[in-house]
């Protein structure tokens, strides 16, 4: 298996390329508009075919790929279950298993930032947890129909019960960090360490935080999976 982390500056996101080296066939996980032309590279410096673009949820905070790499590729577009979205080639749910070749990629739900938000489990080691969880935080619930006991318990109930040394690769870090596992957010989070249900709640219902700067221009645009012609012509 093949395991590339890619950053994105602006938006302070991580994409994922993940492929099958036997077969030839890639992935990319929350790929971003900016960055289209790197991964296109990238796939071709290694020789791969890009399969799917999987996104974890419809994004506030920049506008993804995968129309674009749809287009230039071929690739099937696939969003979680549940998603407002009308440009999807495919939805994907809770406990799907979608096979690259001869790796395993598990949909785990794991909504509350938004509604419908999926982590993706690689090979049962490499946990892409989107905005679920960051490395010793989590993301909002106060847009996109958002809800906090929902991420406490996705968090607890589906991230934090998969074994100790899975590795956590976040959809978004703003400090420098690149990876954690369970074990270490199970002990050092402090959105959770200590807090009951409740507690957790009553934390992240009162963010104090201006929304995403790009959430008027991107929430739309990933909705038509980062099309903007269609938004365009839909004005």
């Amino acid at each position: 298996m093949l395991f590339r982390q890619l950053f994105d500056r602006e938006s302070s996101t991580y994409s994922y390329l993940v492929a099958d080296l036997l077969t030839g066939t890639a992935l990319l996980v929350d790929s971003v508009l900016a960055q289209v032309e790197r991964d296109r590279q990238l796939l071709k410096e290694l020789g791969l075919t890009l399969s799917y673009c999987l996104e974890t949820h419809v994004h506030a905070d920049h506008i993804t790929g995968a129309a674009q790499l749809r287009s230039a590729t071929g690739c099937i577009n696939i969003l979680p279950e549940g998603s407002h979205v009308d440009c999807a080639d495919r939805l994907i749910g809770h406990g799907e298993i979608l096979r690259l070749g001869e790796v395993d990629i598990q949909a785990i739900a794991t909504p509350g930032h938004t509604d419908s938000h999926i982590a993706y489990l690689v090979d049962g080691t490499h946990l892409l947890t989107g905005d679920a969880l960051l490395i010793r935080g989590c993301g909002r619930t106060d847009f996109q129909s958002g809800d906090a006991g929902a991420l406490f318990d996705s968090v607890t109930e589906r991230i934090f019960t998969l074994p100790d040394s899975t590795s956590i690769y976040p959809g978004h870090d703003y400090h420098g960090q690149t990876v954690s596992s369970v074990a270490e957010e199970k002990r050092w989070n402090p959105r959770f360490v200590g807090r009951n249900r409740d507690e957790f709640k009553q934390f992240m219902d009162n963010p104090n935080l201006p929304y995403p700067q790009k959430i008027m221009e991107a929430v739309p645009a990933n909705e038509r999976c980062g099309n903007l012609s269609k938004i365009a012509v839909s004005i």
